[in-house]
């Protein structure tokens, strides 16, 4: 069996490279998000090792690239994060399981063989709230039948709100999910793009699904907004 392991820690991946060497699979390593997506996307594995907060590009968004390019190699995420909104998160984006640090070799092990029995079939979801749909595996997004135009930030935007339709979220969580986790400009340009979103989505169709709310952060309508 082949795997990917990809983790900016490197003790750490060579730690799960070398005891998965001595269970006789075959382990492939690296150190960041961008070659992981781009190895992961045009080499075969059996499934991934992939930890979240790396540089460049966060596990999250490593992992929903892949789904978004009918890349359905299993993904087992292995990280310091211990939250149930980063596992929540994890799995909306498209992982298959989750595994926190420190962790249990035969344990980890363990998953990944269940990962690899139960292979990699194609599960295409569209987010829909109300006439809003977003389908991130072919990229596009429609309002009521008409497709908008959305730039890539815009789109990643859109469908990180709509796996969260119904919630408020903070600008500190769309930052780490849509930018990065280790962007550190303004705040402010959440509010920027959320202008921008709410143009393309919103006002031409006498909706409003995005709902701002003061001092916390915003939420859009499970309905879509009308």
């Amino acid at each position: 069996m082949r795997v990917l392991v990809v983790d900016d820690d490197r003790n750490v991946a060579e730690t799960v490279r070398r005891m998965l060497v001595a269970e006789g699979w075959v382990v492939d390593v690296v150190h960041d998000g961008h070659s992981g997506l781009e190895k992961a996307s045009t080499e075969h594995f059996d499934v991934v090792v992939l930890d979240i907060m790396m540089p460049g590009l966060n596990g999250y968004e490593v992992v929903r690239q892949l789904r978004a390019r009918g890349v359905w190699t299993p993904v087992l995420m292995l990280t310091a994060k211990d939250g149930e909104y980063d596992q929540a998160d994890a799995f909306d984006f498209g992982a298959d399981d989750y595994l926190t640090k420190p962790f249990s070799f035969v344990v980890l092990i363990a998953r990944l063989r269940a990962l690899v029995r139960r292979g990699a079939p194609a599960r295409a979801v569209v987010l829909t709230a109300g006439s809003l749909t977003v389908d991130p595996t072919a990229h596009t997004a429609t309002r009521g039948g008409a497709e908008l135009t959305l730039t890539p930030r815009e789109f990643a935007m859109l469908e990180f709100l709509m796996r969260r339709k119904g919630e408020v979220v903070t600008k500190a969580e769309i930052l780490r999910s849509v930018w990065d986790v280790n962007y550190r400009g303004d705040e402010n340009v959440v509010e920027v793009y959320v202008s921008y979103l709410r143009r393309r989505i919103d006002t031409p169709f006498g909706c409003k699904a995005i709902e701002t709310i003061r001092g916390v952060g915003y939420r859009l309508a499970a309905d879509g907004g009308g």
